[in-house]
């Protein structure tokens, strides 16, 4: 028996697995330079300067938990709708259109604008947030049986390389501003040079999802016909979808438990640069710790889509759990910077894995004519989910007590994944799909 070859065991042999792929290369982007290392620091030392810290850090932990409130209202409704109507690439498109604008538009800020700052930085989420409701809702299409683990982590793998390089190169942009003639009295216009690379990138490695990757064709319910008003069948089939959750146990138990242990991964995610001012790490270190993230993410990535193939996704998301605990307690007693690199080093580790196998896991258990309805639940959860770390870190009084906190959200979330039924889930969502087409 020949061995696979190598794109096959990525997951990455059809030009539509691909260009899925491509799409967390082109989004990653926007993660790495702008919510996580860059515009964190840009608007603490530039857009908020004659704010007092503890305003900064408030502010800016607001403006996140109000964009995913914003995305969390309004993606159960749009993906029922996008499921219905067969538009699924329209909706992803309006939004990965806002989410690119924002960013674009964050070259305009000089200092002071904290509060449009706090406008663009959140519009940029909500598109983000917004694209990925249809873009994973999709997984389950382009991907066959037995790939979506594989595709996931591997597009996670990508995601962690397209970032990893637009980050060091928005870094080289900023340390060696005379390199790209950015060396100006202007000392932020390397840094908004940066953002505007952000949304160039975003939207160009976009490109081949809209070419490859095909609208799947609705499958309408027993009592649905084409023709009929999109928006009252969007809404039926989500009262219908909220009403039979216990009949969807397994997925509905993987929701809760994703959006506990995911708030948690988020708000590292997010608050990670301002941890690491608090505590007096310089930036420098900082974004090199983040590029360290990256790409120590992207071996890993693809070694827990191995690895789930061994001991099956739910375990490998506990491993990667258990790991978050370590990180947490690593965090609260962090005072120098090798302490900090040693965090990053383990979030890299665990970061990607537990992400992307928690997608696939997901899609999965639930029948593929329901997946953006489905997605849209899942990421409304997730949303509500999301504001409860960053809240926690800007009301917190202080920094460490915030990190500490996060251990709950592992293990809380951890013990509710563990109740999953894999496989009964996945045997009723294929029964459901089975009893549509007879």
């Amino acid at each position: 028996m020949t061995r696979p070859r190598l794109l096959e065991r990525l997951a990455l042999h059809r030009p539509e697995l691909r260009a899925w792929a491509l799409y967390d290369w082109a989004n990653s982007a926007l993660f790495t330079v702008v919510i996580t290392a860059v515009f964190p620091v840009f608007y603490s030392k530039v857009l908020a300067a004659d704010l007092d810290p503890d305003a900064r850090r408030s502010t800016f932990g607001w403006a996140t938990t109000a964009s995913l409130l914003v995305a969390a209202v309004i993606s159960p409704l749009l993906g029922a709708l996008a499921d219905y109507a067969r538009i699924k690439k329209k909706l992803f498109a309006a939004f990965m259109a806002l989410g690119v604008l924002a960013t674009a538009g964050m070259w305009f800020l000089r200092p002071g604008d904290w509060a449009l700052g706090c406008v663009l930085f959140g519009l940029a989420n909500i598109g983000a947030a917004g694209s990925f409701v249809f873009y994973d809702s999709l997984l389950s299409h382009v991907a066959r049986e037995g790939e979506m683990d594989r595709l996931s982590t591997t597009a996670y793998a990508v995601g962690y390389l397209g970032g990893g390089l637009c980050l060091a190169l928005a870094v080289w942009m900023i340390q060696q501003p005379a390199l790209f003639g950015l060396a100006t009295a202007d000392t932020t216009l390397p840094a908004r040079a940066g953002f505007l690379v952000v949304a160039l990138w975003w939207a160009l490695f976009s490109i081949p999802f809209f070419l490859s990757v095909s609208e799947p064709e609705p499958a309408l319910e027993s009592d649905e016909q084409r023709g009929m008003n999109p928006v009252r069948v969007a809404v039926t089939r989500l009262v219908e979808t909220l009403r039979e959750l216990r009949r969807w146990r397994a997925a509905f138990l993987m929701m809760i438990a994703f959006l506990i242990y995911n708030d948690g991964i988020g708000t590292v995610i997010r608050m990670a640069t301002l941890f690491g001012e608090e505590r007096k790490i310089p930036e420098t270190t900082m974004l090199g710790a983040i590029l360290v993230v990256q790409f120590v993410g992207i071996p890993c990535a693809v070694l827990f889509g191995r690895l789930a193939a061994r001991i099956g996704a739910k375990r490998a998301i506990l491993v990667a759990l258990t790991v978050y605990v370590g990180i947490s307690i690593v965090g609260y007693n962090m005072d120098t910077v090798g302490e900090f690199w040693t965090m990053a080093v383990l979030v890299g580790t665990v970061q990607g894995g537990a992400q992307a196998l928690s997608r696939s896991l997901f899609a999965s258990l639930v029948p593929k004519h329901k997946s953006a309805e489905f997605f849209g639940l899942f990421s409304t959860l997730e949303k509500f989910a999301g504001v409860i770390g960053p809240a926690v870190f800007s009301a917190s009084a202080s920094s460490g007590a915030a990190i500490l906190s996060l251990i709950g959200f592992f293990v809380v979330g951890g013990a509710i994944l563990a109740c999953v039924n894999v496989g009964q889930g996945q045997a009723l969502a294929r029964e459901a799909e089975r009893a549509l087409h007879s």
